[in-house]
């Protein structure tokens, strides 16, 4: 019976990381995704500067 108990609760771990992973490989390609918009903008933007004008 103990035993029993214990793999449902690994088992519902178990599922809980998964979950969690998911969520967090999610984020990032989110995250992915609005990093390579902006370097767009970003790129065009440093175009017009000379590396004087940077520092």
């Amino acid at each position: 019976m103990h035993l029993r108990l214990d793999v449902d609760i690994q088992k519902i771990e178990a599922e809980n990381l998964r979950k969690g992973k998911n969520k967090v490989e999610e984020d990032l390609d989110s995250l992915k995704t609005d990093y390579k918009r902006l370097r767009v903008p970003m790129r065009t933007v440093r175009l017009g500067r000379t590396s004087e004008q940077w520092r």
